[in-house]
């Protein structure tokens, strides 16, 4: 293991010159940080998005272009010496807007990365110039040279063993003598084309370069002083919770806590790096230390929700003591590339939750084709605008009495779907989304607060 430190900065840490400012203090304060990975600029990556999905209304195209230039040029005009980045950021947004032109003809999964990735690449050369002017030996790299993935546009798929030898080669090399300011979010596949992690993979893509370089440590930076309880927005007493363990924290965010990426965790737990969690705007606050080995493990840990959830309800008759219908249904669903993520059974019937993780966002489809297929076999029913609530904790499997609190607690709500088993880290339901936010302020007050 390496003595370098891997500090990964979200959007809100970047949104402007006094944010970015922030950042390089937080980088000042630990000289074994040697690898930095930002995100885009707050608001950026919306903006690419919509482009990526096709505007045709001119008017509205070139507001778009004129707000990226606007958020890129209030940060150039407070830098000491903007000439050359200026002018490397000017050229990606003359490159933003011939693909906005051709996606508002025809867009496509490789477009639109190759889009979006253009948020990454503005923010690193203003960034590294930065450092570079607050007195840093700082040095920009492009990630796509070493983060190589698959072809699978939207939602690549890292490849360990080429990033592995990649950084080795390139990367590692020059953190020996530099501070590396490099991009999270975005790769490039075997013939140099962009590709990216999907969104919310910058955290994702830090935790792939600290493994790649057998970091000593990764640090999370964002707008909130670590990992709380639940959502503070939602349960103004939530509170941060300052050492939480792996299987915990990959429960909290695999079930929506927006803290981290659901798949951020598991090269670091790969290799035991300890990863921390802290707010770039209060780091004097302290954050979340995530770690294998933790002090206390309590029956209730904290409250993560993510809304966006679709369920997909088969029924048949001829599941009931049928051998092999769900292995016809799984099939069908991979065929398709649909992803399960929550199911329950019953004699005649299953249902299935769709999660969505690609770039475009928004809520998941069944694709129609997918169900055609399905009702051929079975009756389909899909439902929309739920949400997930699940309660985190440690050997729930194990412990007595605690489901008549918790189902107590909500008994004046729907719950659609129950999923307890499968782990000892996690009870989650479905509901709607409507009430989703007072279910979670209700199990707070009964579980946290008292």
């Amino acid at each position: 293991m390496s003595n370098f430190n891997v500090a990964k900065f979200g959007g809100t840490s970047v949104a402007n010159f006094e944010a970015m400012s922030r950042c390089a203090a937080v980088i000042e304060a630990n000289p074994n940080t040697k690898l930095v990975v930002s995100s885009a600029c707050s608001g950026v990556t919306n903006l690419l998005v919509e482009l990526a999905n096709g505007v045709q209304d001119t008017q509205r195209r070139s507001e778009i272009l004129t707000k990226l230039a606007e958020i890129h040029n209030a940060i150039l005009g407070q830098l000491e010496n903007s000439d050359q980045v200026a002018s490397d950021v000017y050229a990606i947004l003359d490159t933003v807007t011939s693909l906005a032109e051709a996606a508002s003809i025809q867009s496509s999964h490789k477009l639109t990365d190759h889009l979006v990735a253009c948020g990454e690449l503005m923010s690193t050369h203003i960034l590294a110039q930065l450092l570079k002017e607050r007195g840093l030996n700082a040095t920009r790299f492009d990630i796509r040279d070493v983060l190589r993935t698959d072809a699978n546009f939207g939602k690549a798929e890292p490849q360990l063993e080429t990033i592995k030898q990649l950084a080795d080669r390139s990367l590692v090399p020059l953190c020996q003598d530099y501070v590396v300011v490099t991009q999270g979010f975005i790769g490039s596949d075997s013939e140099g084309n962009t590709t990216t992690l999907g969104r919310g993979g910058s955290d994702y893509s830090a935790a792939l370069i600290a493994e790649a370089v057998e970091a000593s440590g990764l640090e999370i930076w964002t707008d909130v002083p670590g990992i709380y309880t639940t959502d503070p927005r939602i349960a103004p007493k939530a509170s941060p919770i300052p050492e939480i363990s792996f299987s915990e924290a990959s429960e909290m965010a695999n079930f929506g806590a927006k803290i981290l990426h659901p798949s951020t965790l598991v090269p670091a737990l790969r290799h035991d790096i300890p990863v921390f969690v802290g707010s770039s705007k209060q780091p004097e606050k302290g954050g979340t230390w995530i770690r294998h080995q933790v002090e206390s493990s309590p029956l209730f840990r904290a409250l993560a929700l993510r809304c966006n959830q679709t369920m997909v309800t088969l029924r048949s008759a001829n599941m009931f003591h049928a051998y092999g219908f769900l292995a016809k249904v799984f099939e069908i669903l991979a065929k398709h590339k649909v992803s399960v993520d929550l199911i329950t059974t019953s004699e005649i019937s299953v249902s299935l939750t769709l999660d969505q993780t690609d770039t475009a966002g928004g809520a998941p489809q069944l694709p129609e084709q997918a169900r055609i297929e399905l009702e051929e076999l079975c009756h389909v029913e899909v439902e929309h605008n739920l949400c997930l609530v699940a309660l985190i904790g440690n050997n729930m499997s194990e412990s007595k009495g605690y489901a008549k609190q918790v189902f107590g607690t909500l008994e004046d709500f729907n719950l659609r779907m129950i999923c307890y088993g499968a782990s000892p880290h996690n009870l989650c339901f479905l509901l709607h989304e409507s009430v989703s936010k007072q279910a979670i302020q209700k199990l707070h007050t009964e579980l946290f607060e008292g």
